[in-house]
């Protein structure tokens, strides 16, 4: 059995897998608030204390885990900056008595799930040249802005980690220009992609246009945004039209998504495609494909035909992030110990294949 987790700022989503012919299998999973624990341990272990239906006396065990954290791992450690905690794979490993326990970047992982997804996980946003074979990039808007690299090696993708969604924001016209100038003053200084393109960058945007562009706020969207989960309510709102703040709002936020997408597209020549995760796309999909975001993608002056050939997909299973830290947990795992639970589970199946064809005696 493999453990995966997704840490986050507020959340901590585990779960567990398991493989069938060479295939992760979900087995289960659970939320949880992260500031109502002490660590990671703690969350860990309430959630392994509620058996598996399928193995109540816990015999199968935890061979291999992997958590995927925000931010840069090193030497195997990570201090989170909206928790308290530190995490080290070894002391991990060492409380939790599992032999194998990894730490990656959240990114990578997304990055490790995208070849463990089926074709019905994706949506093809821009079908680009397929045929195309090279370098694909992860850009994935939830809370923050996750920025992710898979290199093209000649036979597979290896992901990599990056820190691009806190690169400088530029601004493309004169309405982008006004918005970093008020986001300057507000933060005091640096204003990176982020702020613009993620949870955070959807309310930033809203109370631009509404505080310095003077766009009307009616009482009623005053009281919703209020009572209600702001982003929600303005992505409701902005992708049915009933008002024009949030509609704009949302117009704002999906270009600047296209255009820093695009961005990372020229600079990692993304031939494979560029993968669009997070949770805040498969939200608003009918505004993704409006053509606002892909007019921005593409819109790079004489690299326009370079980039118009990426293919553009968005990730819609959202435990593609677990699904890449248990599959990336597996792996390292096997190559530690030399026993593979994937391969194992196609021999397992093809043994059983073989005897069902055998003649009875």
């Amino acid at each position: 059995m493999i453990l995966a987790g997704d840490v986050g700022g507020t959340k901590v989503h585990l779960a567990l897998y398991k493989f069938q012919h060479g295939t992760l299998q979900h087995v289960r999973d659970q939320k949880f608030s992260a500031p109502h624990y002490p660590d990671l341990q703690s969350i860990v272990r309430e959630f392994l204390s509620v058996k598996d239906p399928a193995d109540p006396d816990g015999s199968n065990g935890i061979d291999a885990a992997c958590f995927g954290v925000p931010g840069p791992v090193r030497k195997n450690v990570i201090q989170l900056t909206n928790l308290p905690w530190i995490l080290d794979s070894r002391k991990l490993a060492h409380d939790l008595e599992i032999e194998h326990c990894f730490l990656i970047n959240d990114l990578e992982a997304n990055g490790y799930g995208i070849s463990e997804l089926n074709e019905d996980q994706l949506f093809v946003l821009s079908e680009g040249d397929s045929s195309q074979v090279g370098n694909r990039g992860l850009i994935a808007a939830g809370t923050g802005l996750g920025e992710g690299i898979m290199i093209w090696n000649g036979k597979s993708h290896l992901p990599m980690a990056s820190e691009g969604g806190h690169a400088d924001f530029g601004a493309r016209n004169q309405m982008e220009v006004e918005l970093l100038q008020y986001l300057r003053a507000d933060l005091n200084g640096h204003v990176s992609w982020e702020r613009v393109c993620s949870g955070i960058g959807i309310k930033n945007i809203y109370t631009f246009l509404r505080d310095v562009k003077k766009m009307e706020e009616s009482p009623s969207l005053r009281q919703r945004m209020q009572e209600e989960d702001p982003n929600a309510v303005i992505s409701e709102l902005g992708e049915s039209g009933e008002s024009e703040l949030c509609a704009q709002t949302l117009d704002m936020f999906v270009s600047a998504y296209g255009a820093e997408a695009g961005n990372l597209g020229l600079k990692i020549l993304a031939h494979g495609g560029i993968y669009v995760g997070g949770g805040i796309a498969p939200k608003i999909l009918k505004k993704m494909q409006d053509g606002t975001f892909m007019q921005a993608f593409c819109d790079k002056g004489r690299m326009h035909d370079l980039v118009s050939h990426m293919p553009v997909r968005i990730i819609l299973e959202s435990r593609a992030a677990l699904m890449g830290a248990a599959a990336y947990a597996e792996a390292r795992a096997a190559e530690l110990s030399g026993r593979s639970i994937r391969a194992a589970s196609v021999h397992a199946a093809s043994d059983r294949k073989g005897l069902r064809g055998m003649p009875a005696h």
